[in-house]
């Protein structure tokens, strides 16, 4: 069984909960629901249709302020973004258009729209959606196609901390939530592909591309 967030054999069998069963990976410490009983799209979107999300809901802002907030305090004036796997409701992009920028949104359920998927950006956020992707790395590095130079992935995902909790866990007993990410995971998500990660808040995570210049600096006779 190979990982899907980094792609190594490292897997084992780790817990089998109500008929699910979950594999852990010991290189990058993700967690993941056995590829054969990931729910399908109809069925993300059924459950989906259960989440109130709207973008005026001030409870909702609130908690989507724990990632806005440190992001915004990285971004130039007038960025341009995405915001990735926004939900029928995109409430984050709202937030982030309210405060200057130029934000784009794509959902393969509600907005799907390819070209969205073909420019660059300075920034793209992903607010409670890795865990729902069903091939991380392949979304990863998507995800780093799309960000410039300099640019930052912003990531907000229940980080998971005890393995005797997991049974239990809400985050767990969502039926789209697919693969559970550790701080350590997404280090190591980031330190593969040369980005820096930093975690300003609880189950947020801010991952920053290297700029031009520094990529320069680190190729073999580049020029800083």
């Amino acid at each position: 069984m190979q990982c899907p967030v980094c792609e190594t054999a490292s897997t084992r069998k780790f817990m089998l909960v109500e008929a699910q069963q979950y594999w852990r990976c010991d290189a990058c410490m993700a967690t993941f629901l056995d590829p054969g009983q990931r729910p399908g799209l109809d069925a993300e979107r059924s459950h989906y249709q259960l989440h109130r999300n709207h973008p005026d809901d001030a409870r909702y802002r609130a908690f989507l302020d724990r990632l806005a907030n440190p992001l915004l305090q990285r971004l130039a004036p007038a960025s341009t973004g995405l915001d990735y796997g926004c939900g029928p409701g995109p409430a984050l992009a709202a937030m982030l258009t309210e405060a200057g920028h130029a934000v784009r949104v794509y959902d393969p359920a509600y907005f799907e729209d390819p070209a969205a998927l073909e420019d660059d950006y300075d920034f793209v956020t992903c607010s409670e959606v890795i865990e729902h992707f069903h091939r991380p790395a392949l979304e990863f590095r998507r995800l780093d196609t799309m960000l410039r130079p300099g640019g930052v992935l912003a990531v907000m995902t229940c980080f998971q901390t005890e393995d005797a909790r997991f049974a239990g866990w809400h985050y767990r007993r969502d039926p789209t939530h697919v693969v559970f990410y550790r701080e350590c995971t997404l280090r190591s998500i980031a330190t593969a592909r040369g980005w820096s990660c930093d975690v300003p808040a609880r189950n947020v995570a801010l991952m920053t591309k290297p700029s031009a210049a520094l990529a320069a600096a680190d190729t073999p006779g580049g020029i800083p």
